[in-house]
C-alpha cells in the first residue's frame, strides 16, 4: 500500500533485514525494554502486557522482576511459536530472556536513590514502548500480551496498541487489588505512554524494511 506522499520509489517493495539488522535492532529493542521495567520497578509501578505482569507479581511475591519475565513468559511463548512461526517463537524466547538478563543487569549497573512517580511513569513508559516497538520491527516481541496483539493485527487488522490497550486495562482491574490508588494511577499514565508508541507507530505500511 502506498501513501499519497510518498515518492514512486518508496511504494516499491521494502527490502528485508539483514542478519546484522536483525541483530542490532533486537540489542536496541532489549535495551529500551529493560530500561522501561527498571524505571518503572524503581517508581513501584506496573504497565501492561508481560512487564505489567511480572513487575505486579515482584510486588506481590518479592521476588525480583528479572526472572519473572521469562518464567511468565513461558505459555506465551508457545503460543508464538504456534500462532506467529517458528522464527517468531524462537526470537520471543530469546528476547525474553535477554531482557530478564538486562533488568538484572540495570538494576546493578544505575544507583538510582530515588525517582519521582512522574518521572519513572512517563521515561519508563515510554522507553518500554519503544523496545516493544523495535522488536515488533525485527519480527520479535517480548512474549506475553505482545504477541497476542500482533496476533491480532496481522489477522484483523485492528491496531496492536489498542488491542494492548483492552488486556492492559484487565491487569490493572487485578492491580487494584494489591496497589495504593496513587500507584494505579500513575501506573495508568506510564500505561498510556507506552500505548501511545505503539498506536502512533506501529501502523502497517508505514516503514520500509
Amino acid at each position: 500500500m502506498s501513501y499519497p506522499d510518498q515518492h514512486p520509489l518508496q511504494a516499491q517493495a521494502a527490502p528485508s533485514h539483514n542478519a546484522f539488522d536483525d541483530a542490532y535492532g533486537l540489542f536496541i529493542g532489549i535495551l529500551f525494554a529493560a530500561m522501561g521495567v527498571s524505571l518503572l520497578a524503581r517508581g513501584g509501578l506496573i504497565t501492561g502486557g508481560i512487564a505489567g505482569m511480572a513487575l505486579l507479581g515482584s510486588f506481590v511475591t518479592g521476588y525480583a522482576p528479572a526472572p519473572l519475565v521469562p518464567l511468565i513468559n513461558i505459555p506465551f511463548i508457545l503460543f508464538s511459536f504456534r500462532a506467529m512461526g517458528r522464527t517468531f517463537g524462537l526470537k520471543t524466547a530469546l528476547v525474553s530472556l535477554a531482557i530478564g538478563v538486562g533488568v538484572s543487569a540495570i538494576s546493578r549497573s544505575l544507583d538510582v536513590s530515588g525517582i519521582s512517580n512522574a518521572f519513572a511513569a512517563i521515561a519508563g513508559g515510554t522507553f518500554l514502548g519503544m523496545g516493544i516497538l523495535c522488536l515488533a520491527r525485527h519480527n520479535a516481541s517480548m512474549g506475553g500480551t505482545s504477541a497476542l496483539t500482533l496476533w491480532v493485527q496481522r489477522r484483523s487488522g485492528i491496531n496492536a496498541g489498542k488491542v494492548q490497550l483492552a488486556f492492559d486495562l484487565a491487569l490493572f482491574c487485578v492491580a487494584a487489588a494489591y496497589l495504593p490508588l496513587a500507584k494505579i494511577l500513575w501506573s495508568a499514565l506510564g500505561t498510556f505512554a507506552m500505548n501511545a508508541m505503539l498506536i502512533a507507530w506501529h501502523k502497517p505500511g508505514r516503514y520500509r524494511g
